[in-house]
């Protein structure tokens, strides 16, 4: 297969809103010994692209500029090492940036085969989501069958996927979302309570839901939820937190004690390529199953051409979406 030696891709020259996004041409990324070259065929946008962009969120040292965290395309070359898939092959992978290009190198235990029957946009929209999710949900917050759960941001990328992954283990599963359109999307995915905030104290209402309090919640908003999530927190209950999209909090660290909470946290992207590859493995043991019967699905708003990321970025900074926003080249 003839590779080309430069490719198109997106980066931000310089932070700001979204119009500073441009498309521009780089070199085709060189394979190293373990890595696999993927040409990409789509690639998911996510909020830490957003931040990343407004200059929030730094990539990782030596990561390059390339905006971008993941993608699915097919892999037109392997480096030494690399032995578990071919020339030709399908693929889907976790990247720490250069998702929003023409061709993206990746270790190859960070990818993984695309599952039957789902199209390429749909797999661009895996891997950040399931990855975090499952390191954030089951491993770091240790979710169990039984138990009720609470993620914020429903209709988001992570909360489409965190809702189904918790309802097909087994828990009691309540979000919140902002719009009576997005509560209704959220309980179609199989939530048990969704929560418009625009028109409900989510505090209110999920203590008169689940008077036994929340045993495991995932929050990407911080600010004033931190506090609000001890309220409704069961004994012994855990909070992860996965960004913090509202700002810091001013907590008083009293309600915490009292009920013995754990609250902890965690960043995905500059951990290091054993941990993602050990995540992978999770998700193809675990998780792949779940899209052959139909009990997870990756949830899509739209897809826009790779030089229009701009627009992409609106649309998710807008938060009027539904779902994962993919790029195709």
């Amino acid at each position: 297969m003839s590779i080309p030696t430069t490719m198109r891709a997106v980066t931000a020259p310089s932070p700001g809103g979204p119009d500073v996004l441009e498309v521009g041409e780089f070199a085709v990324p060189k394979v190293e010994s373990g890595e696999i070259l993927i040409k990409v065929e789509a690639a998911g946008v996510n909020r830490p692209d957003c931040l990343q962009r407004a200059g929030n969120y730094p990539p990782p040292p030596g990561a390059g500029p390339i905006l971008g965290l993941e993608v699915a395309g097919e892999v037109v070359h392997t480096g030494g090492a690399a032995t578990r898939f071919a020339v030709g092959d399908k693929v889907m992978a976790l990247v720490v940036a250069g998702g929003y290009a023409e061709y993206v190198a990746v270790p190859e235990t960070t990818a993984l085969p695309i599952p039957d029957g789902l199209s390429m946009e749909e797999a661009a929209g895996i891997p950040e989501t399931y990855f975090t999710v499952w390191s954030n949900v089951f491993d770091r917050g240790g979710l169990r069958a039984g138990e009720t759960f609470l993620v914020h941001g429903g209709t988001s990328g992570i909360g489409t996927t965190a809702i189904q992954l918790a309802k097909a283990f087994g828990a009691t599963v309540i979000t919140t979302a902002g719009s009576d359109e997005k509560c209704a999307a959220c309980l179609e995915l199989g939530a048990d309570r969704a929560i418009n905030y625009q028109k409900e104290d989510f505090v209110a209402a999920i203590k008169d839901f689940a008077p036994g309090g929340v045993h495991l919640t995932l929050d990407m908003v911080g600010g004033d939820y931190v506090v609000k999530n001890w309220k409704v927190a069961a004994v012994e209950g855990r909070i992860v937190q996965i960004a913090t999209l509202n700002g810091p909090s001013e907590a008083n660290f009293s309600l915490l004690m009292m009920k013995r909470l754990v609250h902890t946290g965690s960043t995905l992207r500059a951990r290091e390529v054993p941990f993602k590859a050990e995540i992978a493995r999770k998700l193809e043991d675990e998780v792949f199953p779940l899209f052959a019967d139909g009990r997870t699905r990756v949830v899509m708003d739209r897809t826009f051409p790779l030089g229009e990321a701009a627009e992409a970025h609106r649309r998710m900074e807008g938060s009027s979406h539904i779902g994962k926003i993919v790029l195709v080249p």
